[in-house]
């Protein structure tokens, strides 16, 4: 299943800060994929486990 994502989401990856537009599920057996673009303008697919939220002190997401 894809999921566009709407709004996209502001998140941090393992090559920095981007915004991811689509989410995939390949069922239960699979992690999640989210496809970020990131603030360069590439584009990249990540696992589960490797995107965060960006910070964001309206939404409660702040620094610990």
């Amino acid at each position: 299943m894809m999921l566009q994502l709407n709004p996209a989401i502001s998140v941090v990856t393992p090559k920095g800060k981007g915004i991811a537009h689509i989410l995939i599920d390949y069922g239960v057996e699979a992690d999640l994929i989210w496809v970020v673009f990131q603030d360069d303008g590439e584009s990249w697919c990540w696992r589960n486990q490797e995107v965060r939220a960006e910070k964001n002190i309206t939404f409660g997401r702040c620094p610990a």
